[in-house]
């Protein structure tokens, strides 16, 4: 398949390590980062929603990126969250990333001030005008209050060549289908959501950036392949096996359950920043039931 820019097929949405005064843990990234690289990471996204960026200054993200960058080298491509509800912000962000080293930028759709489809058209405009990195369009309606259309996501894939994919987290598959529709054939689909990474692919998604490959990456990634090899049923039957730990992750705000795993296999500890706060005794009996079947 033609692409513009090849980001890899499972981009890992990495969390943020945590000490217990809430700041960065530099040691625990170190081991995370070992972790995803041997289990199907193509890709690891930084300072995305599940690296808590709301609660991540933007220094910290830098700082973050770039030791992410010393350890780990060429060993796979590496994504900058860079998204803003400020057009301004999101462009110094975009140039931010672009001298940390970032192989491309995630960007989310403004969340709060609810623009119009033509305000996103000139949004995404500005940044795509501003870097030639590839940018990742973040399409997320339940966080953001607004849905950008397959036309709109269409019309800037078709006027800039650095637009190269869009992260979609929505459960319609007729969005998903007037997307690929539309879009040129070599603009990436990406499913936000890891339960529809197997369901978007069949009308056309490339891949997934995805949450769960924190865990079980290998799986999907053999998911992915057998699809493409068009070994469906084989696919399919992976997809129900790998469906309940899909849920079960976000039984509580992203990325509370998934450091509750993390911490659980030992490889971080279990710390998230307020507003967000750990799971309760029952939540997490109820997590560990589920994720005891994977690991």
């Amino acid at each position: 398949m033609a692409m513009r820019f090849d980001l890899g097929e499972i981009i890992t949405a990495m969390i943020t390590p945590m000490n217990e005064k809430k700041e960065i843990d530099y040691p625990s990234l170190e081991k995370l980062l070992a972790h995803l690289i041997n289990n199907g990471s193509d890709a690891l996204l930084i300072a995305g929603t599940t690296g808590e960026s709301p609660t991540l200054t933007h220094e910290e993200e830098v700082e973050l990126f770039k030791f992410v960058k010393s350890k780990i080298g060429s060993k796979c491509k590496l994504i900058m969250g860079a998204g803003s509800n400020c057009t301004i912000t999101a462009v110094k962000a975009t140039q931010n990333a672009k001298s940390a080293g970032a192989d491309a930028i995630l960007s989310v759709v403004p969340y709060y001030n609810k623009p119009s489809q033509k305000g996103l058209i000139a949004h995404f405009s500005a940044i795509a005008e501003s870097t030639d990195l590839p940018i990742i369009l973040y399409n997320i309606p339940g966080r953001t209050g607004i849905s950008m259309k397959p036309e709109t996501i269409a019309e800037l894939a078709n006027k800039y060549k650095n637009i190269a994919a869009v992260k979609q987290s929505l459960a319609d598959m007729d969005i998903i289908t007037e997307t690929r529709r539309l879009c040129p054939e070599d603009f990436l689909i990406y499913s936000g959501d890891d339960s529809l990474t197997l369901p978007m692919m069949s009308v056309g998604a490339y891949g997934v950036i995805s949450v769960a490959s924190h865990i079980i990456g290998k799986e999907m990634k053999s998911m992915i392949n057998l699809y493409k090899s068009g070994r469906f049923e084989e696919a399919t039957a992976l997809h129900l096996k790998l469906y309940p730990l899909f849920k079960k992750i976000f039984m509580a705000p992203n990325p509370v359950p998934i450091k509750q795993c993390l911490a659980r296999m030992g490889i971080i500890e279990n710390h998230v920043r307020l507003p967000l706060v750990p799971l309760d005794e029952q939540e997490r009996a109820e997590l560990y039931s589920v994720l005891e079947q994977y690991i």
